[in-house]
């Protein structure tokens, strides 16, 4: 009898994670880049809105299809979830840059890599848990 690593420790699943986190951020400096350059934004900020939603929607799709592999759920209530989750950690990587630098005065390349990393664990943990889970029901 074989047995198998538990779904949380999939190294197959995680390395895709971080190939999907890679193409979507690819998506969306390009996308930013050719706002500014090719398309002669005015305000970086604006390119990067449009930019992100790109990447985010890459992100979305690459998480469905290629990293936890749920094409056959609704897409509607992944989409839903997904977005919120990602309010809510975008909202948690604003709070924790804001405290570490504005409020404890401490160097904000440090508190970035401290939010960015909190925001990638809590990203992988939360599309595996809340967005892309597989149903509830009885085991056979």
């Amino acid at each position: 009898m074989t047995t198998q690593a538990p779904a949380s420790h999939d190294p197959g699943q995680i390395a895709r994670y971080i190939v999907n986190g890679l193409v979507a951020t690819g998506v969306h400096y390009g996308v930013l880049s050719a706002c500014l350059e090719l398309l002669h934004f005015g305000s970086a900020g604006q390119a990067n809105l449009v930019a992100a939603c790109f990447g985010i929607t890459a992100s979305f799709f690459g998480s469905r299809h290629f990293v936890f592999r749920r094409p056959q759920e609704p897409v509607g209530r992944q989409a839903l979830r997904f977005g919120a989750l990602y309010v809510a950690i975008a909202a948690l990587h604003g709070l924790v840059l804001t405290v570490w630098t504005d409020v404890l005065r401490l160097d904000y390349r440090w508190g970035f890599v401290l939010a960015t990393g909190l925001q990638v664990s809590l990203s992988y943990w939360g599309n595996k848990r809340l967005v892309f889970n597989p149903p509830t029901g009885k085991q056979p």
